[in-house]
């Protein structure tokens, strides 16, 4: 288990802790099962960004707490420059990094995400509350929703309904980047 994962467990089980929820009340509110909300907090889950902005409303913090420890103060702008935005390990094969990290009270999750090929890999399929929007920055990016295979190239995008099953993956044995935007 990564040291990002595991902080942000801790992190995760002590903002439920402060708010007064046990682990199956917490569970029942994001429409989770117990052991898999159970999961992410003891680090054997990674935590599905979609899923963060439910997660930080219930136990009234912000994201970029969650995923980096520290608090946002910008309430009017944040600016966050190329390559310095908050990083958020998770599986091997995806990076992704928050660009909204020091706005206070974020609508909206912006994520600059890199996905390494993994030739013959599945799709890794899941579901989270809200919309989502991906712009493909670089790459060739296949994506699965709700049964639908779809390729996008640099400058094409979508925009879906993320309560659907929903995967993707890079092509042509290149790393693709595309701009993800969650909303709750």
């Amino acid at each position: 288990m990564s040291d990002n994962r595991r902080e942000i467990a801790a992190r995760l089980r002590g903002a439920r802790e402060a708010s007064g929820l046990a682990i199956e009340a917490a569970a029942e509110a994001l429409k989770l099962e117990a052991p898999a909300y159970a999961a992410f907090e003891s680090g054997a889950r990674d935590l599905p960004m979609g899923l963060l902005p439910q997660i930080a409303a219930l136990f009234g913090v912000e994201s970029s707490a969650l995923l980096t420890g520290g608090d946002s103060h910008a309430r009017v702008f944040s600016v966050t420059r190329r390559g310095k935005g908050a990083v958020v390990a998770r599986r091997q094969t995806y990076h992704y990094e928050n660009l909204a990290a020091g706005f206070t009270g974020p609508r909206m999750e912006p994520f600059l995400v890199t996905v390494d090929p993994k030739p013959g890999e599945p799709f890794h399929l899941n579901t989270h509350a809200g919309q989502e929007f991906n712009l493909v920055v670089g790459g060739t990016l296949e994506l699965m929703i709700d049964g639908h295979t779809l390729v996008l190239e640099e400058g094409d995008s979508v925009y879906f309904d993320a309560t659907r099953p929903h995967g993707m993956r890079a092509r042509d044995n290149h790393p693709a980047r595309f701009l993800a935007i969650i909303t709750a």
